[in-house]
């Protein structure tokens, strides 16, 4: 009942990235668990990729001409910063957030269940059509008494919708996905075309003057955008006014980033987006495997068009298996994956429990970021254009190799809590109150010099 030590768990992963080893002596890793009602080691994975991420920003800044640094990441605040869109505020109060009347959880006809997300208006509608019945979550289950649970996991990714099966660990092993699942590494960084070597001229911060094109919504894909934001990065949000999104994740995420629109189905728009990654050197997107590529904006096309590019592709179930192309949340994930069962029997309860936090997207956001400086450090030694992959299953699988706690006594923290977490900014929202960056750097300390702004506030341009 107790994980392994932080920094082990931070240094497999440093030595996943090749990164040089001398760099472990310089971090300072403070608490313990648990820090949030769990049976899963939350805690440790927040610090760990949290700090890792931090570590990178510091040896990238030392190799481009700065000197060496203490970083320090204390696991409280780590996993709290987990949770950074439960505490966040607006004027000092919570922001409105839309929660569908029909999500969640049920029991289908074979005893078994099910998990709808149906957060997103076409998500919604789309299962409404499948199933045949009215927006109401009395009719859903009644319905649902007709279906066996997999068969309605089955019918909702054959319509591109997003329903998930509850499965044990053991039932999720055995799974074919579960199975090709476990082939995969946590992470990979691999070189997809050539480039002469790179380097970072001298700056003032770890990412300064790197541009970083940030095409993802809701949370992993847009943690790593902040991320390398709080580190530096010129981030530009690219959306499009038709998709849809949550608002305080957008608020919450998009501190430090330039906020703009465009629709990839318009000739000009779309050529805007090429013209733009022709200047960048990190281009993020979380779209299922191939959905982007189809506008020509897949790994090969940005190794071609801006050679030297770092390219990062986030999905939910990885980018081989049976699954690959499924569409998915966190909170699906967890629930197909055997996360919701192995913790409700940690509680004592019959009723599917869903993690403390989004743990698989905030700490895949945290991998991603720490990921895309490995690949840039590669990029200025070696050349070459580089490809990160990671999941939310994939992060899954490593959670839980982190092994069980005994966390389930501990208090849920509250807003009131957590205060001494918490700073307040202007934004193009009103005065936030929200969870600063739990990692410190010693010479360059993490924050956001660009407050978060409405979608589509900025034109589709560089910084001058």
């Amino acid at each position: 009942m107790s994980p392994p030590r932080t920094i082990d768990v931070l240094s497999s992963l440093w030595r996943s990235a090749g990164l040089d080893e001398a760099a472990l002596r310089d971090i300072d890793l403070t608490g313990a668990e648990p820090v949030l009602p769990s049976s899963f080691a939350i805690g440790t994975a927040a610090q760990a990729t949290i700090g890792a991420a931090a570590l990178a920003a510091a040896e990238l800044w030392r190799r481009r001409g700065g000197r060496r640094q203490r970083v320090a990441v204390d696991m409280r605040a780590a996993g709290i910063e987990f949770r950074s869109e439960r505490y966040l505020r607006v004027d000092g109060k919570v922001p409105d957030e839309y929660h569908d009347g029909i999500a969640g959880l049920y029991r289908c006809g074979d005893g078994r269940w099910a998990r709808l997300h149906t957060n997103l208006p076409h998500h919604c509608s789309g299962l409404l059509d499948l199933l045949g019945c009215a927006h109401d979550r009395a009719a859903v289950a009644r319905t649902l008494e007709g279906w066996r649970a997999a068969d309605l996991e089955d019918a909702a990714a054959a319509a591109g919708l997003v329903v998930t099966a509850c499965r044990s660990f053991a039932e999720w092993d055995a799974h074919p996905h579960g199975r090709a699942l476990a082939q995969l590494p946590l992470f990979s960084i691999e070189r997809i075309g050539d480039a002469p070597r790179q380097p970072l001229p001298a700056a003032t911060r770890p990412l300064s003057g790197t541009k970083v094109l940030d095409l993802t919504r809701i949370i992993a894909g847009p943690v790593c955008g902040r991320t390398l934001a709080a580190h530096g990065a010129d981030v530009l949000l690219v959306t499009a006014q038709h998709l849809p999104g949550m608002l305080p994740l957008i608020v919450d995420t998009g501190r430090g980033k330039l906020s703009t629109s465009l629709d990839l189905r318009q000739a000009a728009e779309h050529e805007t987006l090429a013209a733009l990654a022709r200047e960048a050197d990190v281009f993020v997107q979380g779209y299922r495997p191939g959905a982007i590529a189809a506008f020509g904006f897949g790994p090969p096309h940005l190794a071609r068009l801006r050679p030297g590019i770092v390219y990062v592709s986030l999905c939910a179930y990885g980018h081989d298996g049976p699954w690959a192309k499924r569409r998915g949340f966190d909170s699906l994930v967890q629930t197909a994956s055997g996360f919701n069962i192995a913790e409700a029997e940690a509680f004592g309860e019959d009723e599917p429990r869903p993690l403390p936090t989004q743990e698989l997207d905030h700490a895949t956001g945290y991998l991603l970021a720490f990921a895309a400086m490995a690949a840039l450090i590669r990029r200025a030694e070696q050349g070459g254009s580089w490809h990160v992959r990671c999941s939310l299953a994939q992060t899954g699988t490593w959670l839980r190799g982190l092994g069980r706690i005994d966390g389930v006594k501990c208090p849920d923290p509250r807003f009131v809590d957590v205060r001494n977490l918490m700073e307040e900014t202007p934004s193009g929202f009103g005065t936030l109150t929200a969870v600063r960056h739990a990692a410190t750097l010693s010479e360059t300390p993490p924050h956001w010099a660009r407050p978060a702004v409405p979608l589509g506030t900025h034109p589709p341009a560089w910084p001058a």
